[in-house]
């Protein structure tokens, strides 16, 4: 799994990080779905609705049978951010600061990468993802 933390009303590094997640989804092919999962998480569930999850997904191509896009109360956001070292502050502007960490997580349910803010190459987080994907076939 390739679990972020985003939110609908980002103008800035949210959209990047989702369009990077989204031009991958083809390059992992078959894997895509059956083996390989994206989850997004919002920061901001005040606002992120299901529903407005779901546009925003769909604006940026997500294919929905392998990738989530995930709300919950605030208590519940909070404590998958901070399981995931993910520290989140709303702004008095409305805005949601927050720690942009790209989490790879395998089979099992162990962090294995993290990538800090939005500036990797999608290619080095699809060689761990596959990394990871070879990895659970020789176990």
């Amino acid at each position: 799994m390739v679990l972020t933390f985003i939110y609908t009303t980002c103008a800035d590094t949210c959209p990047l990080l989702t369009a990077k997640m989204a031009g991958l989804q083809g390059r992992l092919g078959a894997d895509f779905g059956a083996r390989v999962f994206f989850a997004s998480v919002t920061v901001d569930p005040e606002r992120d609705t299901p529903a407005v999850l779901k546009a925003y997904g769909t604006a940026h191509g997500a294919r929905f049978d392998g990738w989530a896009f995930l709300t919950g109360t605030p208590a519940e956001i909070r404590e998958v951010a901070k399981r995931y070292g993910v520290f989140v502050k709303k702004t008095a502007r409305g805005d949601v600061d927050h720690t942009f960490l790209t989490s790879v997580i395998d089979g099992r349910g162990v962090l294995r990468v993290q990538y800090m803010g939005v500036r990797f190459e999608p290619t080095e987080l699809l060689a761990d993802i596959r990394g990871v994907l070879a990895e659970s076939v020789t176990r």
